[in-house]
């Protein structure tokens, strides 16, 4: 019985060892509530825990909740095995880091898919402390594509009752679902019964991605023709999230018209007569209606909204009116404008056309316009200005004043109004002949001489000529003006005469003479025969000029005994004539020979003392001494070797000497 009791109290204690350790043994798990990750990225789930035993006899599981909210484990392992669970989804794309020691495990999910957005749970069991778990939710985000907007094409009539589909956005494959909002200009739209409408249509493809489509369905008014709008689709990313807006879109408001614009386009400003008029016609509606153009109430043609009126005249000065027909209502809308042509008429000149005053007389002629606008006149002769305004004043009146007056007129205020008239003046009087060439004049006998005359004088004066010796004058051509005459004759010479061009009119008689002198010959020939004769005399004292300096050249080279010719040999002189050139100069029909000394005296040959010899042997070109007794040898090419003397002998031309 004692026995029984000890061993009663033995296990009794033993068990309450057991419970008093296992209360002071525990296990705590810490996890995030959910890990966000964009679709296709890696993720990673911590599981922190503690244990107050040895991390040794740890033991961690990691399990998912399905779709349909069945519990699977996917992993177990401790310090010293790791399994993934075969089979499932994640068997080929998980991995867990930090057993062994460490109290923090990280589950790594790779490529992460749509269907991997599930509850993970971590499980940590210690064999004395018992097990405690955690859970992290995975959520998978996919940012959409660019939103597309589309609007009506056809436009949309403010006199629609219900709102009608004005537009239409597009947000393509995003996770979670985007959402979309309209927005007219600044102001998002909303829901409002009988005003705006928007319908929604959610797609959710076969990759999971959801595709979202809004139709805004409006009832629009005129102002919204100047309004612009567009979507702003919001959507998750991880840890927030973000929009993007679209394009700005237009729409086409049909509204009914009220009221017309008529107004001239070209040209701009004033309208002068000759013009071509542009007339517009626009209405406030849209779209614009048809048009009838009228003016002074007669129909016209035109363009649509176009009126064009050509060479405009001051008879289409009036009213114009466009007319518009409202197809919704059948209104009729009117419009209009008043147009007016400035016009400027032909110059009227008083006197006109022409006028004839006599000398020392006053003329006042006056030029005007009559216009719708303001004028200025300006009178011109030979296209210099010689007045400014209406009147023109000719005083004391001369030959000078005759002439062609014109009076140009314009519109300062308007370019290309301008008109002009001209007016001729005669100024009546005897003639005057303008300066003419030179009276007098020396022309070659028997030769002709084209002489002019050039008049004038109201009337027209008549020309006729004459000479002092009767000659002919033969009338070569005559030109007329009403005012002027210009003649011009042929006189032939034969000696000194004057000719007469005489002008005359009613009103006087003027003329002019014409001296011509006849030019001698003979003094020309005279002095020609004069002049050669110079000449000639001048070429022979040149020429004689030249002989010398040659000659002084050639016995200079001599001196120098720059002229080795042929052989050389000696001659017994009986009287040296030292440092003389002798010339020999011979006629054909004798063998006697002069000598001339050109640097010493001139000596006959007598005087010298001199046997000389003469050879006239050799060939032309040939090297036959002249002198073979001769100390100084000369050579000569022809059988032209006048002379040997006892000095230089020289051959009869420079040309025979080699």
């Amino acid at each position: 019985m004692a026995l029984r009791m000890k061993a009663s109290m033995f296990v009794g204690l033993f068990l309450l060892s057991l419970a008093w350790k296992a209360a002071w043994a525990t296990v705590q798990v810490n996890m995030e509530d959910r890990v966000e990750v964009f679709l296709g990225d890696t993720a990673q789930i911590t599981c922190m825990f503690t244990v107050s035993d040895s991390p040794d006899n740890v033991i961690i599981q990691w399990y998912m909740i399905t779709k349909t909210n069945v519990r699977l484990r996917i992993y177990y392992g401790n310090s010293t095995m790791q399994v993934v669970d075969r089979g499932g989804q994640f068997t080929d794309k998980i991995s867990v880091n930090g057993m062994g020691n460490s109290s923090e495990v990280v589950l790594t999910i790779r490529d992460v898919k749509l269907e991997d957005e599930l509850e993970f749970i971590c499980q940590v069991n210690e064999m004395s402390a018992g097990s405690e778990e955690g859970r992290t939710m995975l959520k998978v985000f996919a940012p959409p594509d660019r939103p597309i907007i589309t609007g009506e094409e056809s436009g949309i009539s403010v006199s629609n009752e219900n709102p009608s589909k004005m537009g239409s956005c597009e947000a393509k494959n995003g996770y979670p679902r985007p959402s979309i909002t309209w927005y007219r200009d600044q102001s998002s739209l909303q829901n409002t019964p009988g005003e705006v409408s928007v319908v929604t249509l959610v797609t959710k493809e076969s990759s999971g991605l959801y595709t979202v489509q809004s139709d805004l369905h409006l009832n629009v008014v005129k102002e919204d023709k100047d309004s612009f709008f567009y979507c702003e689709v919001s959507y998750l990313v991880p840890g927030g999230t973000k929009m993007t807006e679209t394009n700005k879109i237009n729409i086409t408001v049909y509204y009914p018209t009220t009221s017309l614009d008529v107004w001239v386009e070209s040209p701009k400003g004033s309208v002068k007569e000759g013009d071509t008029v542009e007339v517009h016609c626009h209405a406030d509606g849209n779209p614009q209606p048809p048009f009838t153009f009228m003016h002074n109430m007669e129909e016209l043609k035109s363009e649509p909204n176009v009126l064009v009126l050509k060479d405009v005249t001051r008879q289409s000065n009036g009213n114009i009116t466009c007319t518009a027909l409202d197809l919704d209502t059948y209104d009729e809308i009117l419009g209009q404008t008043e147009l007016f042509v400035d016009y400027l008429d032909p110059a009227v000149l008083i006197p006109k056309d022409t006028h004839v005053m006599a000398q020392g007389e006053e003329l006042m002629a006056t030029c005007n316009a009559l216009s719708s606008l303001p004028t200025h006149t300006v009178w011109f002769k030979k296209g210099k200005k010689v007045a400014e305004g209406h009147t023109l004043t000719l005083k004391d009146a001369v030959f000078d004043m005759a002439g062609t007056y014109v009076c140009v007129v314009k519109v300062p205020s308007l370019g290309g109004l301008e008109t002009s008239g001209s007016l001729r003046v005669f100024v009546q009087g005897p003639p005057e002949i303008k300066k003419s060439a030179d009276p007098v004049q020396e022309v070659s006998p028997e030769k002709s001489q084209n002489l002019s005359c050039h008049a004038r004088g109201y009337p027209t004066p008549v020309i006729t000529w004459s000479s002092s010796d009767k000659s002919q004058v033969l009338k070569l051509s005559q030109r007329e003006t009403v005012d002027e005459v210009l003649s011009v004759v042929s006189v032939k010479v034969t000696s000194d005469i004057t000719a007469y061009c005489n002008a005359s009119n009613e009103h006087g008689t003027v003329s002019v003479s014409f001296s011509l002198k006849a030019i001698v010959q003979t003094t020309l020939s005279a002095l020609s025969t004069t002049e050669g004769s110079g000449v000639v005399i001048a070429v022979i004292i040149i020429c004689i000029l030249l002989l010398a300096i040659l000659g002084s050249v050639l016995y200079f080279l001599y001196k120098k005994g720059k002229l080795p010719c042929g052989r050389s040999g000696k001659q017994d002189l009986t009287k040296p004539n030292k440092g003389g050139i002798v010339v020999e100069m011979k006629s054909d029909n004798t063998e006697e020979a002069v000598l001339l000394s050109v640097n010493g005296d001139k000596k006959p040959p007598s005087d010298q003392n001199l046997s000389p010899r003469t050879i006239r042997h050799g060939k032309p070109g040939m090297m036959t001494p002249c002198c073979p007794q001769s100390t100084w040898p000369c050579c000569c090419s022809s059988f032209n070797c006048s002379a040997c003397c006892y000095g230089t002998p020289i051959c009869s031309t420079l040309n025979d000497r080699l």
